[in-house]
């Protein structure tokens, strides 16, 4: 067996905690880099990797059923599976997983690729009734998706981020009667601001669901029975349902690593830009990885920032990233630097982001108009390009994408000949500004300040 440290590791033991998307891609990776020794993925779902981002659409709709959503293996990765086991605890020094069922596992080279899991509502206002979904599992998504089939009067969405809006349209799709509440003043403000929130309940109300904005739900209430039957919103109303969903975002699953010293909470775990874990105490853990979901990390086009982000093609990308790392020596490290993307399909349209939204202070309607069903936004911070988002115009993007990376002056100089005679920049208005640590819902950006003193220096 070959010992890890500062060497490489071609030989010897690791160990994936987390059997996802990232694990999985992770796993294929290391193999591809020529990791010839012992691979252990763990998993606490009983179930074969699958593609998580269906569940809010095709499985809700019944175009796919889970049996369809499994994901596809590039290659052979030879390894052990320990699906439907929980790990517990990690002891750093001793290179050691403790798992559920008293068992433990020992590594030369640990990746964390545990992911997120559904913010629950809280049982003290109903969250323990018949009839109250979150969406995260395949379990998740059959539960619901068969809640809905039972035809339901009406259902009850808390939260219009992407999962809120996919959720909604899935209802619609269905011909069901939908009510969406949102804290803000729109869809998606935390993570593309109030204008193109604004635009975005346009959508909603075009596609008949009963947008509630700058709204909470304050108690969901029951019959007897202990099934769901109203909710009470923060405006004094009251909305008879006998579903509701809870899209108010996720946390990281990191409670397995409380007392490991790791830099580890609700947000994630923190690493440094090439996906080594960090300590309490800001030190690098040479033989720990994170990847994923899970992961809060420096980017080097947002100085400043730790981003933790859920979505599929940064767990893809961030997966091979780590696996490169845990292979290879000090020479041949890789800083994590694609952009972040994602994209989501919302009552017939087709969104996708490259970059931060979040983190602009300024935006621009670049291409099209707000009132048009295709147009593109451009973010700005600090008069620099840091995010654009296209709506049913994603063509558009890599051009945007190769001008972030350049690190371009906002307002961008564009030339399209679909967009305005000049650009006028606006606040962008996202909420919560003064404590963006609010911010850690869909996209996941909590600000330097939000961080532990002792914490890592952002590239």
């Amino acid at each position: 067996m070959t010992a890890s440290g500062a060497a490489g590791l071609r030989t010897g033991r690791i160990v994936v905690v987390g059997a996802s998307l990232a694990g999985l891609r992770a796993a294929e990776a290391l193999r591809d880099e020529g990791f010839a020794g012992e691979l252990t993925l763990i998993g606490e779902e009983p179930h074969a990797p699958y593609d998580r981002p269906p569940l809010s659409k095709a499985v809700l709709s019944g175009r796919l059923s889970c049996d369809h959503i499994v994901l596809p293996r590039v290659r052979d990765i030879d390894a052990h599976w320990l699906l439907g086991t929980r790990a517990t605890g990690l002891d750093v020094p001793a290179r050691r997983v403790d798992l559920a069922d008293g068992r433990s596992v020992a590594y030369d080279r640990l990746l964390i690729a545990t992911g997120t899991r559904a913010r629950p509502w809280p049982v003290r206002a109903g969250g323990g009734l018949a009839g109250v979904h979150v969406l995260r599992t395949r379990e998740d998504a059959e539960r619901l998706r068969g809640a809905l089939v039972a035809g339901p009067s009406r259902v009850l969405v808390i939260g219009a981020g992407f999962t809120g809006g996919e959720v909604a349209t899935a209802c619609r799709e269905l011909g069901l009667a939908v009510t969406v509440t949102q804290r803000s003043g729109g869809p998606l403000t935390s993570a593309l601001g109030g204008v193109i929130g604004r635009a975005a309940a346009g959508w909603y109300r075009e596609a008949g669901v009963d947008l509630r904005t700058d709204t909470t739900v304050q108690a969901l209430e029951g019959d007897p029975s202990g099934r769901l039957r109203r909710a009470v919103l923060s405006d004094g109303t009251v909305v008879d349902t006998e579903v509701a969903v809870i899209a108010t975002g996720a946390l990281a699953n990191t409670e397995w690593l409380a007392g490991s010293g790791l830099a580890a909470d609700p947000r994630g775990v923190v690493s440094d830009g090439g996906c080594r874990a960090m300590t309490t105490d800001g030190k690098r853990v040479e033989d720990v990885f994170v990847a994923g979901d899970v992961a809060r990390w420096p980017h080097p086009h947002y100085p400043g920032q730790l981003l933790r982000l859920d979505h599929w093609d940064n767990a893809v990308a961030q997966a091979r990233t780590a696996a490169h790392n845990l292979v290879h020596g000090p020479g041949d490290q890789r800083v994590h630097r694609p952009l972040p993307a994602f994209w989501s399909h919302q009552f017939g349209r087709y969104l996708k982001s490259i970059g931060v939204p979040a983190l602009a202070d300024q935006v621009v309607v670049s291409q099209g108009a707000l009132d048009q069903r295709r147009f593109v936004a451009a973010y700005g911070l600090k008069g620099r390009l840091v995010a654009a988002v296209a709506v049913d115009s994603p063509r558009v993007l890599d051009g945007y994408a190769a001008l972030i990376e350049a690190r371009a002056p906002f307002p961008p100089v564009l030339g399209a000949t679909d967009g305005p005679a000049h650009l006028d920049p606006v606040d962008a208005e996202f909420p919560g500004r003064a404590a963006r640590s609010a911010l850690d819902h869909d996209l996941g950006t909590p600000s330097a300040s939000a961080l532990a003193p002792s914490a890592p220096a952002q590239r």
